[in-house]
């Protein structure tokens, strides 16, 4: 390749086979995409938008363009977002042909400006402004909705990456505005009408209507031609002795992450639950510097054990430890300890303390279903492939229990948050092009030290799973099966550092070309076999 006067770049043709893909890395730091679908290329700019991913490093399956690091999805021919945790598609760039030649002029851009003039007599409400419900609105703006839309958000901050506050915020790596979703003028700009710290008192499914309160405590509802409840979930608080005490958090909002951020400094923290925003937390504040101690309790031997196999358990152990982080494993918590109100320390049911300033709380989250508790269990919110309940009537996120490529399932994570607000959408809108919840799969990621383990699919256990590579290395693959049978298909699986193959891993999954564990114990190519099989 050779650059001709910039902006512009020539590209060899030869150097991308039909059905392939090539990234090319600019001085400016900035990455070109190539794309060949048939007779045709295309070029893009080539940073995944959501977290700056080299497009080039993921895989390509048919006409799909998979990020490496978190599976953010484009269409190959037009870079249209096929796949979150990326919120919207690639930037196109003009491309020509000049023979055996193309000819990429990154200073201009194709304008995909959809007009938003469908549905205009409509009114959209969304209650709740984590991810699902942002998305929602975010997609139905960038692909037509005219309509009034109003999300309604009982937090006091405009919709932000919450999967982050247990992460790069809490670590002092990142800035709040940072984290808000869409940027600071985001409901201005797309003509969204976003009420905060506002809640609703009742949901009529049946006539597609709200009930709130205002500060008099007079009801007024609100009907729409469309309802989105995306409620979310809230923190579990168990129900030993201490859990009201000053110094006692939970990490669910923005609001949290800033007082554990203030009140940390200096201070001995203790965490309860070995899953992974307990470990997150610890790896936050291990590398935030500012704690005086952190000290992980869990009941069981494991972290993540509901996830991960031993063997990466241990893993996740050493590197913890090699940061400082201690353990207290075998005993849970019995009381957290009181001194005039504040707390002074955590009594095991082993009967040992444990120094504790602060206590965080780790122990799961409950779907906020309330306002949905009279058609439905409380477990979720029983929804078709377009999470609809209703007609007009959508339950997404959290408190959803919805069908998917790997059955009838609830999960609490960002980007299955993402995928309903995506499809969504597309089911207000009637777009059919866009894929149902039942050809689609859960990839969930935690980030630790700058390390991302990232798990794609679900498995009812890690401990029947094939393991390849060293996870003290941190450079693994792990499958992932739900009994011993050789010819029983892989459900799941994880890694560290082996990012195409879990890419290609995940894309198999999804066709339901999974591999068996014989396969794989014969020697399986995975990429290959996504590449043979996905073409």
């Amino acid at each position: 390749m050779s650059n001709a006067t910039i902006p512009t770049v020539t590209i060899s043709k030869a150097d991308i086979p039909n059905g392939g893909m090539k990234s090319y890395k600019q001085d400016d730091d900035s990455i070109i995409l190539i794309t060949h679908n048939e007779d045709e290329f295309s070029a893009f700019d080539g940073k995944c938008p959501h977290a700056g991913a080299d497009l080039g490093e993921g895989l390509r399956c048919g006409n799909r363009v998979v990020c490496p690091w978190h599976h953010g999805t484009f269409d190959s021919r037009d870079g249209t977002l096929l796949e979150p945790v990326a919120m919207e598609g690639l930037t196109q760039y003009k491309l020509t042909e000049d023979g055996d030649s193309l000819i990429v002029d990154t200073s201009s851009a194709i304008n995909k400006q959809i007009k938003n003039d469908q549905l205009t007599d409509t009114q959209t409400i969304i209650v709740g402004g984590g991810g699902a419900g942002f998305m929602t609105a975010d997609q139905l703006r960038k692909t037509g909705y005219g309509g009034k839309i109003t999300l309604i958000s009982a937090d006091n901050t405009a919709p932000y990456n919450r999967p982050l506050l247990s992460k790069a915020f809490l670590a002092d790596q990142m800035g709040e505005d940072k984290l808000l979703l869409g940027g600071t003028e985001w409901a201005s700009n797309n003509n969204i009408e976003l009420r905060l710290n506002q809640v609703v008192s009742e949901v009529m499914p049946n006539e597609c209507t709200i009930v709130m309160k205002d500060n008099n405590g007079i009801s007024k509802r609100q009907t729409a031609d469309f309802l989105v409840v995306a409620t979310g979930a809230e923190p579990k608080k168990p129900s030993f002795a201490g859990v009201d005490l000053e110094g006692v958090y939970t990490l669910r909002s923005m609001d949290d992450a800033k007082t554990i951020k203030a009140d940390s400094d200096g201070k001995h923290v203790v965490i309860v639950g070995t899953g992974f925003i307990g470990m997150e937390a610890a790896s936050a504040l291990i590398q935030a510097g500012n704690a005086a101690s952190v000290t992980i309790v869990g009941r069981s031997r494991r972290v993540m054990g509901n996830i991960v196999s031993e063997a990466v358990s241990n893993a996740l152990i050493n590197l913890h430890e090699e940061k400082g982080v201690k353990f207290a494993f075998g005993a849970g918590v019995e009381t957290i300890d009181d001194k005039d109100g504040s707390v002074s320390g955590v009594t095991l049911s082993d009967g040992s303390t444990l120094a504790a300033d602060i206590v965080i709380l780790g122990t799961g989250v409950a779907p906020r279903t309330d306002l949905l508790n009279a058609v439905n269990d409380p477990d979720g919110v029983q929804v078709d492939g377009h999470l609809q309940l209703r007609d007009g009537v959508y339950a997404l996120g959290d408190i959803a229990k919805a069908p998917t490529q790997m059955g009838r399932m609830r999960i609490e994570h960002w980007r299955v948050a993402l995928q309903h607000g995506l499809v969504t959408a597309a089911a207000i809108l009637n777009d059919e092009t866009v894929d149902s919840l039942e050809d689609r799969i859960p990839f969930f990621w935690t980030a630790q030290y700058g390390k991302s383990l990232r798990y794609s699919g679900h498995a009812a256990t890690p401990d029947k799973g094939i393991l390849f590579g060293a996870p003290n290395d941190l450079d693994y693959i792990e499958y992932y099966f739900d009994d011993e049978g050789e010819d029983t298909r892989a459900s799941a699986a994880s890694s560290l550092g082996r990012d195409k193959e879990l890419v290609a891993f995940s894309e198999l999954l999804r066709r339901g070309h999974a591999p068996t564990r014989a396969q794989i114990n014969a020697g399986f190519d995975i990429i290959e076999q996504a590449n043979a099989l996905l073409s």
